[in-house]
């Protein structure tokens, strides 16, 4: 409780009895009886050797349970450990280099270091550092190359992350960063600290070739990332099959099956060379483990194949495709499980281009708006 309001009467014994009121404010004030507290009470870092001047270690964490005023900002200090300063210490709690650190020289070095509140009088605590030197980096960084598919409305993409690139390390105590060369930031970005690749909005129809790297601080290793922009028409949208599969998540539909299933799907739905295979969206089906896979079949006049024409072909090639990834259903137009008297049913497909999906893995992201199957029974 930081104070009181005491409202005070004072009467009088007169007829009829007077009175008065007043109003009593009393501040508590702190008292600066809590020392500053670590966090976690002592610690241990490391830094490669010939890292430059300047190179941050460690980033103290300290607490005061007393009033603002009574507590930050900490002064800290160094007390012993650094006789030959190699080492400075910021106001923030920022532990930095002061020399380039050999391994030969020395491999650890025991800090003690005291934090100082701003109470009067002032409070003290002691927090201990442990810093060891490793030998710098002998492994370059590894990293898979990502192929990256973006299937969007015409001129309507909104931006977003569309993958994510692995890279890994043998140098335990390395740190990666990823960088994407300036010419293209215009359109993409990479965090410098996850590898997320970010696309900006308005992609246009096309092949894209980012020139990423990754970095460990000594050594930089280019990274293979290819995107692919395909724009939706909507005569593409009323010329659609979904085939639905059985047991399988859409990252690993998109990583294990994709690429064989689009092969196999394209030897027996498409009539010649020149025909082009679309697969649109890939979905999970709500409150089930199945997925959907939305795809059209263009011709090279640049019209589509009818669905009938396509389920037939589907139809006579299940037991093939079913070689590569067990298929639940070839949903069709029908009204099979209605009672319609004459199984005619309307179905219409709509496409929220502002809601994106990506299903990301390590050499394969797609990205893809959501869609909504709207079925109505025409008795």
């Amino acid at each position: 409780i930081s104070g009181y309001s005491l409202v005070i009467q004072a009467r009088d014994s007169g007829t009829p009895p007077l009175s008065s009121s007043v109003t009593v404010n009393v501040d508590i004030s702190d008292v600066n009886d809590n020392s500053p507290v670590f966090t976690p009470a002592n610690y241990t870092a490391v830094i490669q050797e010939n890292k430059p001047v300047g190179t941050s270690i460690l980033q103290l964490v300290v607490t005061d349970k007393d009033s603002f005023h009574n507590g930050p900002p900490f002064t800290f200090t160094i007390l012993t450990g650094n006789e030959e300063e190699e080492f400075t210490l910021d106001p923030h709690g920022v532990l930095r280099s002061a020399v380039i650190f050999k391994h030969m020289v020395a491999t650890e070095y025991v800090l003690c270091v005291q934090a100082k509140d701003s109470g009067k009088p002032q409070q003290v605590s002691h927090t201990y550092v442990q810093v060891r030197v490793i030998e710098e980096s002998i492994h370059k960084p590894t990293a898979i190359p990502l192929e990256i598919f973006i299937v969007t409305m015409e001129d309507d993409f909104p931006g977003g992350v569309i993958g994510k690139i692995h890279a890994t390390d043998q140098d335990v105590y390395d740190v990666l960063t990823y960088t994407l060369k300036s010419e293209q930031k215009s359109l993409f970005k990479v965090n410098s600290h996850d590898g997320k690749i970010i696309a900006l909005g308005g992609l246009d129809n096309g092949k894209y070739v980012l020139n990423v790297s990754v970095s460990d601080g000594r050594f930089q290793v280019p990274i293979d990332v290819v995107v692919h922009v395909e724009q939706l028409l909507q005569e593409m949208l009323q010329n659609t099959v979904t085939i639905r599969f059985e047991n399988v998540s859409p990252e690993d539909f998109v990583g294990l099956h994709m690429h064989g299933f689009r092969r196999t799907l394209r030897n027996a739905v498409l009539s010649q060379k020149q025909d082009s295979l679309h697969i649109i969206s890939i979905q999970p089906v709500a409150g089930s483990n199945q997925l959907d896979m939305l795809f059209a079949v263009q011709m090279p006049n640049s019209g589509f194949y009818k669905p009938a024409y396509l389920i037939q072909k589907l139809t006579n090639a299940r037991r093939h495709l079913e070689n590569v990834i067990r298929i639940s259903a070839i949903l069709e137009k029908n009204c099979s499980g209605l009672d319609c008297q004459e199984q005619h049913c309307e179905q219409s497909l709509s496409i929220d281009s502002h809601s994106l999906m990506t299903y990301s893995t390590a050499r394969i992201s797609f990205v893809c708006p959501r869609f909504y199957r709207n079925v109505r029974c025409m008795c």
